[in-house]
């Protein structure tokens, strides 16, 4: 027992900068300015601003920023706050089947290193990178998960790491650390499915629990060393006894998996990529406009169509329901000929020919659909003069096999700067692009956090 905790726990303590390939460091800088983007845009979305109020509110010592913002609360309540604006618009990375992992990992690291007085960008690179592989590493498949959130269960594993790595815990403290954040993994999908706020919470929350395990193990809090592979541990409760240890620890060090990060092309779920993306393709190969459109309709797998696929209601918070609908995707591709983060505003929400439109759009669950992947689509577009346009895809835009280019990526950054209600100065944006760029050359983190600030 303890073999496959003792060699995770090992990676984390040990791996420094120098051991992470290029391609790993490549692929997180990416991941970095994804989410510096995506909490500059989603600061001022809907409750975000009360979640920085209520930190704010509650005071303490003020030991991490909160970004965009300003102010200085305790750690753990500004990684809350920047992992919930960070996730806000649900535009960061992502990993299939629905782990976000660097909203809250990122916003986890940056606190820790204003918590222990800085560190250099190359020790702030080997943090998220190591605490992004890790999550991977143990992130499940979606019968597993079977509803719980995967970024609620997976990520408190990343954030964690990050925060042990940066604070400079011990061997045993970094196992405590990780074994507490065992304790803290949870979460359902229901918030998705119902279009709450709670999705942006989740993920606040574990950024939270990154500090808090950390923290908790540098003072000696123990947690269950059999936090893998005990009686009740990982493997066995989130697993369902279907993981192989092997898995996890088999390469662990020198075949990197963070190749497997999800980067989105527009802005919603990475399960309604896939539909944006054809039926954008087909309006501009066949030439038909909105207004052409007699019916659609799209097969998914099962769980894709569980997360996006059911029928469209403004509801209560449209924002958070148009992201997370298939229907409201496709007619807003439709009308719009793209798929913008402004696209996903009440007011463009509920614009009535697009709520026309997402009546005549039907998505259809199958289970011969696994079997082509994730994100496979079969999508048959009927003409009002009885035409069909037929397109199938097996990979959508930004998942691994179907990458973003460098370019795609500089444009999601400047999509986020241009969406932001309160937008940064044009210098900052500058400086941050290229701070990011040559992330492991910068003496000490801290200095990004001032170009992340309105005032």
């Amino acid at each position: 027992m303890m073999e496959t905790e003792g060699r995770l726990v090992d990676y984390v303590y040990r791996t420094t900068f120098g051991d992470v390939p290029d391609m790993a460091l490549k692929l997180i800088k990416n991941q970095v300015l994804a989410v510096l983007g995506t909490t500059i845009a989603g600061a001022s979305a809907e409750g975000c601003e009360t979640i920085v109020e209520l930190e704010k509110e509650l005071g303490g010592r003020a030991e991490a920023s909160i970004l965009i913002h300003g102010g200085k609360v305790p750690a753990g309540q500004a990684a809350f706050a920047n992992g919930v604006m960070a996730r806000a618009l649900d535009f960061c990375d992502a990993l299939i089947p629905g782990a976000h992992i660097g909203s809250a990992t990122i916003s986890a690291a940056l606190a820790s290193a204003e918590l222990t007085g800085g560190c250099t960008g190359a020790d702030f690179l080997a943090a998220v990178t190591v605490g992004t592989e890790v999550a991977i590493r143990l992130n499940l498949g979606e019968s597993q998960y079977d509803g719980f959130d995967p970024t609620g269960v997976c990520v408190p594993f990343a954030s964690t790491a990050a925060a042990a790595k940066i604070l400079r815990l011990s061997e045993k403290e970094t196992w405590n650390a990780l074994a507490l954040a065992f304790n803290r993994c949870g979460g359902s999908f229901q918030a998705n499915v119902d279009g709450s706020l709670a999705v942006r919470v989740i993920e606040g929350w574990v950024a939270e629990t990154g500090l808090t395990c950390a923290r908790l193990a540098r003072r000696g809090i123990t947690g269950p060393a059999n936090f893998l592979e005990g009686v009740y541990g990982y493997f066995h409760l989130f697993g369902r006894d279907r993981v192989a240890a092997e898995k996890v620890v088999s390469g662990l060090g020198t075949e990197y998996q963070v190749g497997k990060l999800v980067f989105k092309k527009y802005p919603s779920c990475g399960a309604t990529q896939g539909s944006t993306e054809v039926i954008l393709n087909l309006m501009a190969e066949e030439g038909f406009q909105a207004d052409d459109v007699g019916h659609v309709d799209i097969t998914v797998p099962p769980y894709i169509y569980k997360l996006v696929g059911h029928p469209f209601h403004v509801g209560n918070n449209p924002k958070v329901n148009a992201q997370f609908s298939i229907r409201y995707c496709v007619a807003n591709a439709l009308v719009r000929k793209g798929s913008r983060l402004a696209h996903f505003e009440e007011d463009a929400i509920t614009n009535p020919q697009i709520l026309a439109l997402v009546e005549k759009i039907e998505v259809i669950s199958d289970t011969a659909m696994d079997v082509r992947g994730h994100t496979a689509l079969d999508m048959c577009v009927v003409t009002k003069d009885g035409k069909e346009h037929m397109r199938k895809m097996d990979i959508a835009p930004g998942f691994p096999g179907n990458f973003l280019t460098k370019e795609e990526h500089l444009q999601r950054f400047r999509d986020c700067v241009g969406f932001a209600a309160k937008p940064l100065p044009e210098e900052n944006i500058d400086r941050i692009m290229d701070a990011v760029e040559h992330l492991e050359t910068i003496n000490d983190i801290r200095s990004l956090i001032p170009l992340l600030m309105l005032e």
